[in-house]
């Protein structure tokens, strides 16, 4: 079917006007190009934002105390109240599904008051009072020492895991930071690690501004005893969080005497449930992409099919000589459908290529300049890539049937007689 004098005469079709032919195959580039970049500018911000989430453990959800809204067995209402640190071995006991869950303390902040000394040298920092267990629903870079252990819970030891903004505030450059000694409210602590956070989360600088201290050193030495401000609970993959929150959320109203009914006395935030919202908003961008990206495509094949018709109408005479001579419909509706194809075919592929050629650029400027916030990794599957090929070419092939159902219609005799 494509033999060299088919392929002569295709090339002399598109040829015979060039600039007719490229504003044609722009249109279908163009449209194959913005659907190719769309979805990798989408893919981008989805991975910025998923790699902001991901070293978190995110089938999680915080939850802490608020005031009660409701009396219940005697209590009255708007009481404040705290959990404590066997309301955490109870959701441990009642609930087998949660891999970790972790009480956390909390003392200062980076705008609070100056509560961390060395030497001639003070800061305002946040102190933690974590478990271990932290680190695996948090993960961070341990840059130098180690994170807090059992043994430092157990034997309530002094030590401490500072972030690297409070290195810069306390020492000097290239000092010697493991096994020296920083005041906490009057109080001495070993640093026995340096960490960086491996995700910003939107607080980067609070972040590099902690202190992490062993949960029961913390309550003894700041008089919390066994109070807990908020804790951590983090699911097994194989249960969601969100699932289980109602019934995690009743457990604690239960253990502190709220009533059942009382929502606002516990607040609570789900990062699986967060997580799953922006990973359905990104879900609708990428519909939108493949939308906008299909609707300017179909206006390039529109395009084709205008540019056929108008090719068709001009080689009047030349198909009314090919049918006078023997020539079949067939014949006359391949070829035409065969430039259309070609065409598209070319087009298509120049657009992808451009595509590709940007995405590259941009993954080389990501790599040049360093992370960027909410976005990174601009790719698109390859599988996309081919369907849209396919699309392509049965969009050529029905470009090009139009025009050519047009072109066998007409009578040898009559196409002859047009001037």
């Amino acid at each position: 079917m494509f033999n060299r004098d088919r392929w002569t005469e295709i090339l002399e079709a598109l040829n015979a006007n060039r600039f007719r032919t490229f504003l044609t195959a722009f249109g279908v580039a163009w449209g194959i190009f913005i659907l190719v970049a769309l979805l990798a500018l989408i893919n981008g911000l989805r991975a910025g934002v998923s790699k902001d989430f991901g070293d978190f453990a995110t089938n999680s959800m915080y939850v802490w105390t608020q005031q009660t809204s409701m009396p219940y067995k005697g209590l009255p209402k708007g009481r404040g109240f705290r959990f404590k640190l066997e309301d955490i071995q109870v959701l441990k006991d009642n609930f087998p599904q949660l891999t970790y869950v972790s009480p956390r303390n909390q003392l200062g902040g980076y705008q609070g008051s100056n509560n961390v000394t060395r030497n001639a040298r003070t800061g305002a920092f946040t102190i933690n009072g974590d478990y271990p267990d932290f680190i695996k629903q948090q993960p961070m870079d341990i840059t130098q020492g180690r994170f807090i252990s059992y043994s430092d819970i157990e034997e309530k030891r002094k030590a401490i895991v500072i972030g690297v903004d409070v290195v810069k505030s306390l020492y000097d450059k290239d000092e010697e930071v493991i096994g020296t000694y920083i005041k906490i409210n009057g109080v001495n602590f070993m640093v026995v690690g340096v960490f960086q956070a491996t995700n910003s989360d939107g607080n980067s600088e609070e972040e590099a501004n902690s202190i992490f201290v062993p949960f029961t050193t913390f309550g003894q030495v700041f008089n919390y005893a066994d109070n807990v401000n908020y804790m951590v609970a983090t699911a097994e993959d194989e249960t969601s969080i969100t699932d289980l929150k109602p019934q995690i959320l009743a457990k604690l109203r239960e253990q502190r005497t709220v009533h059942p009914d009382d929502e606002r006395a516990l607040g609570n935030f789900d990062r699986a449930e967060a997580f799953g919202k922006v990973t359905g908003l990104f879900d609708i961008l990428s519909f939108v992409g493949f939308f906008v990206g299909f609707l300017i495509l179909a206006s390039g094949m529109i395009g084709i099919i205008n540019i056929m018709l108008i090719v068709v109408k001009e080689r009047t005479k030349e198909i009314g000589v090919r049918r006078a001579i023997g020539a079949s419909p067939w014949d006359i509706r391949s070829q035409i459908m065969q430039e259309s194809l070609v065409l598209t075919i070319i087009s298509g592929m120049c657009g992808v290529a451009g595509a590709a050629g940007l995405i590259w650029a941009m993954n080389y400027a990501l790599d040049q300049s360093g992370p960027v916030d909410n976005f990174a990794n601009p790719t698109v599957n390859i599988g996309i890539v081919l369907i849209a090929l396919l699309i392509l070419i049965i969009a050529g092939i029905l470009a090009g049937l139009i025009p050519a159902m047009k072109a066998t219609k007409m009578k040898p005799v009559d196409a002859l007689r047009i001037e």
